[in-house]
Parts: structure tokens; sequence; C-alpha cells
């Protein structure tokens, strides 16, 4: 389809430019042309002025009033010049053609400039303008009943096998890429450089996209880049029906500068019906007649390029989810490395004092209440292991079920001291718990034991990363939430962890670096059955740190009963 240009898209074209045919009436004898007619879509002339029909011989006011081949100026090969003919009504398009003519005995070889008439709005056309000339070489050697071919003819048909050759080339080579970036630049410069293009971009799309932008180009020196331009296409009607029909549409552009016609081709690549870029090409040489077998194969190499583009699409997001499986399974491998040395180490401990006490090694009764003692520590360790992996596997099958209670705050900071500020000690950090200095008991709405584990974790965290200095548990009412909150802060000045790596914290199986697992311990299941806990209790976790050797913060809240 074929279009005139009004355009916003200033570097590919020309702004508010249009073909304006002129009328015929009276106006023969002062066009400035030698050769002057009109004619109706059966090849009837209407009108008709010719400098040299006199000298040639052909009797203007018999053209005109009838159409008798023997007698009148016609066509050598009609059939080809009312397919030109017919194809320009159909289109609209003005087309340069050079064709054989004969009047009487003669022959005459012409270059013409037919274009349509354009009637009133929602009219069809009909008719069209005919201006030319007489090229040099007048009379055909062969007799008038030898089949002729105009040039025109002969060289679309050329031009038209030496493009499908070159075409085809070139959509075979892009659909062996699977690089999205390669595919951009490899078209437009395998387009640019085959046609000899003045303009060549392309924009990815998607069906609903209302603006694009030009993610690659091949231009001439002369032309100005437009490489990351934005391009609205409800103002380029061109190229919003491109994208919309899946058909080439061509717009004839007029050069104020250099009196010249060129044409722009605006195409969408597609896949399955659906588009998925918008090609433009901008022709530099002289603006001649696209044939439909022309048309045909834009479309059709349009296809194969929007099949390549799918399939580099698909391809990019297999080999993303392929990534991401093969991270899953690294990440999966290396936690039943960790994990399997965290049971085992209880387990071995368990096993040892146990293996003691029945062989007797123990000299006093004092000694074999410590060695049962610490057995009986490392067996609640192991439990709280198991007790994490079975609460991962439930969080991966979404099947955490939770009672809830009102449950006293002091209650349960009391029994977290008694639990863990031990293990402080040892390490000879400070340990401070801090919560509201208010007279009336604070209740909270969730489960005793599941609040109990999350604190668990995270002070025993907080114990485990931190070398020197300490930590400092809180609690705080929000009261202008509704419902009403506490919030529990546990704050250490332990290694801290970079701000990139603290979303891994919050992921299954994701650990911000094996060697500190290795290092400290643990499974890297805490943080992330904590968050899950808590949400299933109405509340929300967050982690701050400034960076590795800051310390950290966590913080929870957990609705007021």
């Amino acid at each position: 389809m074929t279009i005139i240009a009004n355009t916003q898209f200033l570097n590919l074209i020309p702004p508010n430019l249009e073909f304006t045919p002129l009328s015929t009436d009276g106006l023969f004898p002062t066009l400035g042309a030698e050769l002057v007619y009109t004619q109706d879509s059966s090849g009837r002339y209407l009108h008709f002025h010719w400098d040299h029909s006199a000298y040639l011989g052909c009797d203007t006011e018999r053209i005109v009033d009838f159409l008798n081949e023997n007698d009148s100026f016609a066509p050598v090969d009609k059939v080809v010049y009312l397919e030109h003919l017919h194809r320009i009504l159909s289109s609209s398009v003005p087309e340069r053609v050079k064709c054989w003519f004969k009047c009487n005995i003669e022959l005459f070889e012409l270059e013409l400039t037919i274009t349509p008439i354009l009637p009133q709005f929602g009219q069809p056309i009909t008719t069209v303008l005919v201006m030319g000339r007489l090229l040099p070489s007048k009379i055909n050697p062969h007799p008038v009943n030898q089949s002729v071919k105009t040039l025109t003819l002969i060289e679309s048909f050329l031009r038209s096998q030496r493009h499908q050759k070159l075409l085809t080339k070139i959509s075979k080579n892009i659909r062996q890429i699977l690089d999205l970036d390669v595919i951009w630049q490899k078209t437009v410069d395998s387009l640019g450089k085959t046609l000899k293009l003045k303009h060549c971009i392309i924009c990815p799309c998607e069906p609903t996209s209302k603006k694009v932008q030009v993610i690659a180009e091949y231009l001439q020196p002369e032309e100005t880049s437009i490489l990351g331009s934005e391009i609205d296409i409800s103002s380029e009607p061109a190229f919003a029906q491109a994208l919309a029909t899946l058909k080439p549409v061509v717009m004839v552009i007029a050069d104020d500068h250099q009196s010249q016609q060129y044409k722009v081709m605006a195409v969408a690549t597609y896949y399955q019906s659906q588009a998925n870029s918008l090609l433009v090409l901008s022709f530099a040489h002289e603006c001649y007649q696209l044939q439909q077998a022309e048309l045909e194969l834009a479309k059709e190499v349009a296809e194969q390029i929007g099949t390549a583009i799918a399939h580099a699409n698909l391809y990019k997001v297999v080999e993303k989810y392929q990534q991401k499986a093969e991270a899953a399974e690294r990440l999966k491998s290396e936690f039943l490395s960790n994990i399997s040395h965290e049971i085992r180490t209880p387990l071995n401990g368990i096993i040892g004092f146990l293996q003691l006490i029945l062989a007797g090694m123990t000299d006093h009764p004092e000694e074999q209440n410590e060695f049962i003692t610490e057995a009986h520590q490392l067996s609640l360790h192991l439990l709280n292991i198991l007790n994490n992996i079975l609460d991962a596997a439930n969080i991966e099958t979404s099947k955490i079920e939770l009672d809830f209670s009102p449950v006293n705050l002091k209650d349960l900071f009391q029994h977290i001291e008694h639990l863990t500020r031990p293990q402080a000690e040892i390490k000879n950090l400070s340990f401070q718990m801090e919560i509201l200095t208010i007279s009336d008991k604070i209740l909270v709405q969730g489960n005793y034991q599941r609040l109990l584990q999350v604190m668990l974790n995270l002070v025993g965290n907080a114990i485990k990363f931190t070398h020197q200095g300490g930590i400092t548990v809180s609690a705080d009412l929000i009261p202008h939430k509704h419902p009403a909150t506490v919030k529990v802060t546990v704050t250490d000045t332990g290694i801290g962890v970079s701000p990139d790596n603290q979303d891994k914290l919050f992921q299954l199986f994701s650990q911000v670096d094996g060697s500190r697992t290795r290092q400290y311990g643990g499974t890297g299941l805490g943080l992330v059955i904590s968050q899950r806990l808590i949400q299933a209790m109405g509340g929300e976790v967050h982690f701050y740190s400034l960076g590795e050797g800051f310390g950290s913060t966590v913080t929870f809240t957990i609705p007021v009963y």
C-alpha cells in the first residue's frame, strides 16, 4: 500500500509534504511538457496534446474521439501498459515508465510520468494525467507485429530477481543468529548495503506499543543519526498502519531541495501474526515504482526477520531460566553440603558424650552430669536445625498453619534473655534487653513458640556474627497504626552485609557467602523462615546494614492484642 507522507519524523521523512495532481482542463499547451494527455481506466484518451504530433503523423482529434489501435496513439504492449495504469489507479502513487508506442506505422520510445488525478473525497480514482517526452531512440527497428516488452518491465523483473536473491540470503543469515543485539544491527546493515538505502532503522515493539525506540540504524554519511530516538506511533500513521496490517506501507516523498521523489517503506516484522519490530527503509535512488512482487518479498523477508527475533527472544528467556535453574541447583547443592555438616556436628557431639558416659570414662557424677547436659544442649540444637528444614519445606509448599493467642511480650523477652545471654557472655559481648517501661503488660497477637523461634534466630545470628561490641534487643509501641503494633529491634556491631547482598538474605537456599557459612556454620534458613512466620502473624521483617564491618539491624512488627 502507498500513502502520501505528512510526518513528524523529520530525519527519515521531510514534514508536511504532499503530491497534488494538476487539473487538465485547458492547460495542455502551457504545462511545459511536450506530451500531455489524460486517460480513463480502460485506456481511452480524454485529452491529448503533443508537440510532435503533426511531425509524426498523429491526428490528435482522432486519438481523443476514437479508441482504434490501427489509427490511434497506443502502447505496443497494451497489456503491460494497462497493468501500470491499473496499479497506479489502485495505489494512488505516480509512476515513471519508459514505453514503446505506435501511431499508424510509426513507433516511438517515450518516457512517461503517470499521475492519478484525485477526485473529490470519497470518490474512486478513475483517471490519470500523463506527461512525457520522446526519447532519442525514436524508431524501433523491429516490425510492429513483434511482441515488444517495455524497458520498465524488463528492469523491474531483473531488479526483483536480484532483490529476491539478496534478501533471501539476508534473511537466511539473520535466522542463524540468536543474539538480539546482533540481529538488530545485522538487519539494518544488510538491508542498507544491499538496497543502497539512504537510511534504515529498526525499532523493537510489542503488539500494544504506543511508542518505539530506534535500537539500530544504517545511514549514509550525509544523513543525521536518530539512534535512540523515541517515535510516537500515533503521530506516524504509516508506521501505525504497517504495525496494524503487517503489510508494507510505502510513502512517496518529494525532496524540495533536489526536485526529486524518493520512497520510504515501513514494514513490521512479525511472528505468528504478532508484530515484534518496525523496519523503516529510506531509498536513496530515484523513486521507481515498487512492483507487487517486491512488496510481497518485503513482507516475506519481514516475516523471516520477525521469526529470527522471536527465536532470539525465546532463546534469551530460555537461557535466563536455565541460568536461574543452574543457580538454584548450585545453591541447593551448597545448602545440602552445609546442612549435612550442620546435622553431623551436633549429632557427633551427642554420640561422643554418650559414648564417654557408657564407657565409664567419667571420674565423678558431676562430670557425668556435665556430659549429659552438653548432649542435651546439642540435641536441642539438632532439633532446631531439623525444625528449620521442616519449616522451609512447609514454606515451599505454603503449608504453614499457626494458632494465634495473646503473648506477653515481657515473658517472651525474659525467655530469650535466659537462653541467649550466656552465649553472648562466652564471647565477651555486651547484651542489653530493652522493653517498654510502662506499668501495663503488653500483649501481642501471635504464636508464642513461633515468636520464640523468630527471636532465637535473630538474636542467635547477631551473637554468631559479632566478635566485639555487643547486641541490643528492644521493643517499641507504635500506637498510631491501626491496629497498634509493637516493633522489635535486634541491633549488633557485627560483620554487616553489603547492600548488594541484602536481598539474598530473604531467599530460600540463597546465602550471601558460602565461605561465611563454612566459617560461622548455620543453615542459612533462619532469616527466611523468620520473615515468613512474622508475615503469617500479620507483621513485617526488615534488614538494615550500611555495609560490611558496620554491623546490622533487624526489625519485625507484630500486632498488639
